[in-house]
């Protein structure tokens, strides 16, 4: 390919990249303020400065612009648990850890407790992504409690895999009571005590 050609087709790559990275975003913020449904896509076009057909140039329909953020989130979470992480942390510090930095993306809180809530009615679209996050997040969990059981921390009685779903659902109900009253409510903290409670007394 003739090198000036070859530039130009890198050129146009990257700017398409960037527009819908400026997309996902602009949709991720609109779905925050006003939820899915209320979230119309010349909406979203409009706040990411483009126009409606150049919006579904990259995005043909709602759902798949709802599948790019949420798609989009996970993959930050995933470097935040994975990368960024020290690697000693087990499962569940892992999670505890990405609930506090969290506490610092106030807009991704906002938009996964709405999302979510919107996500229990059949049929919404992102219920199928919701369910299967919620069974990924319980069986991370619970890695997290069969790891302490097997170091004998664990207190006798205690089911790892319930233990685990008392842990997401504390998770999820903190970062709503959180987003309402942010000075009361300290996500590590709650998370760290429920922890405590299942570990086998000194």
């Amino acid at each position: 390919m003739n090198p000036e050609v070859a530039a130009e087709v890198a050129t146009t790559q990257a700017r398409g990249r960037r527009t819908r990275d400026e997309l996902v975003a602009a949709a991720a913020a609109a779905y925050g303020d006003v939820g899915f449904d209320g979230a119309s896509l010349r909406e979203i076009a409009k706040r990411a400065g483009v126009t409606h057909a150049g919006l579904l140039y990259h995005f043909p329909n709602r759902e798949a612009l709802l599948a790019a953020v949420l798609e989009r989130r996970d993959e930050l979470d995933a470097e935040r648990l994975n990368v960024q992480l020290p690697p000693a942390l087990g499962p569940l510090d892992r999670l505890i850890e990405l609930a506090a930095y969290n506490e610092g993306n106030p807009s991704i809180v906002e938009l996964f407790v709405r999302l979510a809530a919107e996500a229990t009615s059949d049929p919404h679209p992102a219920r199928a992504y919701f369910r299967n996050h919620y069974r990924l997040a319980r069986e991370f969990a619970a890695s997290g409690f069969r790891q302490l059981r097997d170091e004998g921390r664990l207190r006798a009685g205690v089911d790892p895999d319930v233990a685990a779903v008392g842990f997401i659902a504390l998770m999820d109900g903190l970062q709503v009571q959180w987003l309402t009253d942010r000075s009361a409510v300290d996500l590590k903290t709650a998370l760290r005590h429920y922890v405590e409670q299942m570990l086998e007394k000194p």
